[in-house]
């Protein structure tokens, strides 16, 4: 759990901050990766604006190692309850969240970069700057809260093989700070979590540079249907449900906590490290509870069963053997290519790079090797 020294010191800002899950630092490409949330309660009797945050790795003579203004706050912060707007299916978010009325939460989403041949300090510090609002509408004197600690934990992260035999994949709403899947907070039986911090959907890329063919409304018009899906670790099964229909592309059917996740199987690949693999197709599943099965072998096939309009995987991995009961935790990959943002994708005209010991970045293309280990 995160700390907070000082909550609320003598004309300080009346809030709460928590943070709910440490950062765990992991490789994106050639820089490090830091992923939390920061929980805004404002228990002040007007409301409150946060105008400025910085982020600090020591003492503060080193200066701030993120600044974060009023522009990209607004970006990064949402207001618990409020509606998030999708510019598109794989678009930024927008939402207001900077001005916190009283009683209200908003959550700041933060994404701190360090280079990946840097040290990764303990913890870091933060500092919250805000205006309250008076009665006469305006602005009173700035507050600061100082010295808000977040610890960094040093938990491993996983190399897990690719989750299919090669291929084109566009990693989609894959591990980039304005996805769904990044914003997505679940309230479950009196609890909050982000099981879809890390997660990816996985739509295979055809050679006709699209992840369809031939139209849209048939389940074999995607590329990806009835892809061999494939165990990413050795491990242990500790979760399978099969028996819900594929549903037809474009139309999502009534979805509740139970069949979000569709035909689903959960893998244990460590300790407190499970990779859950959902919307598979109806009846694909060829595993069964608590298998045990190896890195390569094949669980199911791609389908579009559960909360989706398209032949896809939704991947992710969590602490505990859970689809939303969860904290999603980061992972990487040994290798891969790297073709540049799915929006810039063309055929003749790709970037070819390769990433090692890596998460994929969110809504890119990549090419796994062919060919199971």
């Amino acid at each position: 759990m995160c700390t907070l020294d000082t909550l609320a010191r003598e004309r300080g800002p009346r809030v709460e901050v928590v943070c709910t899950s440490p950062p765990i630092p992991v490789r994106m490409d050639k820089q490090q990766v830091l992923v939390y949330e920061l929980h805004v309660t404002n228990f002040d009797a007007v409301p409150l604006t946060l105008k400025r945050l910085e982020v600090f790795a020591g003492d503060e003579s080193t200066g701030p190692i993120a600044s974060v203004d009023e522009k990209a706050l607004a970006a990064a912060m949402i207001r618990v309850g409020s509606a998030m707007m999708p510019s598109g299916e794989h678009g930024s978010l927008v939402d207001v969240g900077r001005v916190i009325e009283p009683g209200a939460r908003s959550v700041i989403y933060m994404w701190i970069t360090l280079p990946a041949s840097g040290t990764v300090p303990a913890r870091l510090r933060h500092r919250m700057i805000f205006s309250a609002a008076t009665t006469g509408g305006g602005n009173s004197a700035d507050a600061t809260l100082e010295n808000l600690q977040v610890p960094i934990s040093h938990d491993a992260v996983l190399t897990l093989r690719p989750p299919f035999h090669g291929g084109v994949w566009l990693a989609g709403d894959g591990p980039a700070n304005n996805t769904n899947h990044r914003r997505a907070i679940t309230a479950v039986d009196g609890h909050i979590y982000s099981a879809e911090r890390f997660a990816i959907d996985w739509l295979k890329v055809g050679p006709n540079g699209d992840s369809r063919h031939d139209g849209a409304t048939r389940n074999d018009n995607w590329w990806g249907w009835g892809e061999p899906v494939l165990a990413v670790a050795d491990g242990e099964i500790t979760e399978v449900v099969d028996g819900i229909a594929d549903n037809v592309p474009r139309v999502l059917p009534p979805v509740t906590v139970d069949n979000i996740a569709g035909n689903h199987v959960i893998l244990k690949i460590a300790p407190n490290r499970y990779a859950t693999y959902a919307h598979l197709q109806n009846g694909s599943i060829k595993v069964h509870l608590h298998d045990r099965v190896r890195s390569g072998d094949v669980l199911a096939l791609l389908g579009n069963s559960g909360n989706t309009t398209g032949a896809h995987l939704h991947m992710q991995v969590t602490d505990r053997s859970s689809v939303l009961q969860a904290e999603g935790v980061p992972f990487v990959f040994e290798k891969f290519t790297y073709l540049g943002p799915g929006a810039d994708y063309e055929l003749d005209k790709q970037v070819s790079v390769p990433w090692e010991m890596s998460i994929p970045p969110g809504d890119g293309v990549l090419e796994f090797e062919g060919g199971k280990k």
